[in-house]
């Protein structure tokens, strides 16, 4: 990874401290495209997608959320992703809107933005209409794999621990979760090796960098949110045009729940990549073609 800028730091309303970061395109056509990770990624991941959104005409503007990357982590130990409610988040991507976007231009921003990110920018949809004027998706989190347990077990020992007072401790096995503890054969997101081995050797590089996996409260959090979005009438109200991407071989997010959940949409697009893992972005050179094409399509109609 070769992606060389300049982060300017904006400040959340409770303080927190986001790295941010913008990269104009070379002739846009297009407007901004705001770019917002997954649980545990960071700016230079996405330099490859940056790279093709500037080529497509857009200007890029992108932001660590908080406790991950180079914004603020929210414990001493700062390797669990950890928040005690997703209103967290919603505040990250507001003021990133209002300090960094809104200054750009006028015009509200197209998105594209990954799992976890794409969870939050749903609810900034249904919350704040007309704050994005359309949106892609990929593999958006809207139910996890409870990794072989029920769904109603993993919820009852997820709300146990925070109520014993474990709320900033990992869950169970996701300490593990350490991207120096992983390897290409143990991951579970990519069947591309070379990308995989890209993002592992700048992390190696870059350890202040790194994320494992969620905390008790994040993943309490977490569950509270999905539980809203499993409303079929949060979809119904969510007006903003949406391509849903889904990875036929997710297994970290339930392709079932999200193909429902594009299916309530007014304005919802579905495409399924039968052949993805979880990562889209970061698969093989096939399935980025196919997930451009449909990214090209939807765009064109915006």
């Amino acid at each position: 990874m070769t992606l060389s800028f300049q982060p300017r730091f904006i400040t959340a309303s409770d303080g927190r401290r986001l790295r941010t970061a913008v990269f104009a395109a070379a002739a846009e056509t297009r407007g901004v495209c705001v770019l917002l990770q997954g649980q545990t990624e960071f700016i230079e991941k996405y330099e490859e997608v940056i790279g093709e959104l500037n080529a497509r005409g857009f200007t890029v503007a992108t932001f660590d959320w908080r406790g991950q990357g180079g914004s603020s982590r929210g414990l001493a130990n700062a390797l669990p992703a950890h928040v005690r409610d997703f209103a967290e988040y919603d505040d990250d991507l507001k003021s990133f809107l209002d300090q960094v976007v809104h200054p750009i231009s006028d015009r509200p921003p197209f998105a594209l933005a990954h799992s976890m990110g794409a969870h939050i920018l749903l609810r900034t949809l249904h919350d704040r209409p007309g704050a994005i004027r359309a949106a892609a998706l990929s593999a958006p989190m809207i139910a996890v794999s409870a990794r072989g347990y029920p769904a109603w077990l993993a919820r009852l020992v997820t709300a146990a621990q925070n109520a014993l007072g474990r709320g900033n401790d990992f869950a169970w096995g996701m300490a593990g979760r350490d991207p120096f503890l992983i390897t290409f054969d143990t991951q579970l997101v990519t069947s591309d090796r070379e990308r995989f081995a890209r993002a592992q050797k700048f992390l190696s590089d870059h350890p202040d960098l790194r994320l494992a996996g969620p905390s008790w409260a994040w993943l309490e959090a977490a569950y509270r949110s999905m539980a809203r979005m499993a409303d079929p009438a949060f979809a119904r109200a969510t007006r903003t045009p949406v391509l849903v991407c889904g990875p036929g071989k997710d297994r970290i997010c339930l392709t079932s729940a999200t193909r429902d959940f594009a299916s309530r949409l007014p304005h919802g697009t579905y495409v399924e990549l039968e052949d993805s893992e979880h990562e889209i972005l970061m698969e093989n050179d096939s399935i980025r073609a196919r997930f451009w094409a449909a990214f090209d399509a939807f765009a064109a109609k915006i």
